[in-house]
């Protein structure tokens, strides 16, 4: 089975001549250049150098719950809070004492038991065409089980994770019942079956296929960044809306990372996650990822700072995981697809 699995390994060593410290190897799920620059200046720092394992989270996990005791990872990292609930519930992660990721990373975007820590993070929003709607016309996501929303919705599948941790939300916003009744509603609404990613439910709405989308915002710094004029137009026809600016705020996730149960080397990546805290690895992730910096007092680049500021739902992201299991059977009983 592991022999299936589609895995890069990459080394990183210091830029600068020196005595290697040590040596973690990470198993991440994300796949930016801006990262292994990230983590090569970590290891000039250091001097601990970094080995790099990618592959899908799903597939990351699974390897390491095949590898068990013999596991060479001291990491895994990978996208939203779900996945990484779904980590500490399998048992691959060890809980992690540091005062310095307690004082800098808020207490919502990291697990209580101090099991995996948020870095980046992104709000899920709505999309709109400027063309089409004027801002004043959103309020909630659960405005949009309206049926004023008919045939202009649009929204991926209910199998990815970033709509299962949103509806997670609300279920921790308002029960189950209610979660199913927007669910179906929303389904109702939409102007397509659920299909493609987030980039191309915004492409939809820029060409007008319906009004409004549900995506996360760093994707719409894809767009906005994209080597594709084609994708830099579409970006030019929407508009970002944060919801439920009157109550609980926007729903937001994290990209974390948590030390490996089995790790030979703890110390050190608590090293590498203290350093995905600090000022120089959190002041990259606006620019290079168009992802929100999770730390207080780090600056926004000027792409993030044109959608505005918002207030973020307060909900500790454990729940998300936690709700998990509930929203993927409730997406079931809304025939979400």
């Amino acid at each position: 089975m592991l022999k299936a699995l589609a895995i890069t390994t990459v080394s990183f060593i210091a830029l600068a001549p020196a005595l290697i410290a040590g040596e973690i190897t990470l198993y991440s799920h994300r796949h930016y250049e801006s990262d292994e620059k990230l983590l090569a200046e970590f290891t000039k720092q250091t001097g601990i150098e970094v080995k790099v394992v990618k592959s899908g989270a799903d597939q990351l996990m699974e390897r390491l719950k095949q590898e068990g005791e013999n596991s060479p990872a001291d990491l895994l990292m990978t996208a939203d809070a779900g996945r990484l609930h779904r980590a500490k519930e399998m048992g691959l992660l060890q809980s992690v004492d540091s005062e310095t990721l307690n004082d800098k990373i808020p207490a919502a975007l990291r697990d209580p038991d101090g099991q995996w820590f948020g870095f980046t993070s992104r709000a899920r929003v709505l999309i709109y065409s400027k063309e089409r709607i004027k801002p004043e016309e959103l309020s909630t996501y659960e405005d949009l089980a309206d049926p004023k929303w008919k045939g202009r919705i649009l929204a991926r599948s209910s199998s990815n994770i970033y709509n299962q941790s949103l509806l997670a939300s609300i279920i921790a916003a308002h029960g189950e019942e209610k979660a199913l009744a927007w669910a179906r509603a929303v389904r109702g609404n939409m102007a397509r079956p659920p299909q493609g990613s987030d980039r191309d439910q915004m492409r939809g709405v820029a060409a007008g296929l319906a009004d409004v989308a549900i995506a996360n915002t760093y994707y719409v710094g894809l767009l906005e960044n994209s080597a594709d004029p084609k994708d830099r137009e579409v970006a030019k026809k929407i508009g970002v809306f944060f919801p439920n600016q009157d109550g609980r705020g926007a729903h937001v996730n994290v990209s974390g990372a948590g030390v490996v149960k089995t790790s030979k080397n703890k110390e050190d990546a608590v090293k590498l996650l203290e350093f995905l805290a600090s000022e120089t690895a959190q002041a990259s992730f606006p620019k290079a990822t168009s992802e929100y910096p999770v730390v207080e007092g780090i600056a926004w680049s000027e792409l993030l700072k044109s959608w505005g500021t918002f207030k973020a739902d307060a909900l500790n992201l454990a729940k998300l995981g936690e709700h998990n299991k509930a929203a993927v059977k409730i997406f079931g009983k809304a025939d979400w697809q």
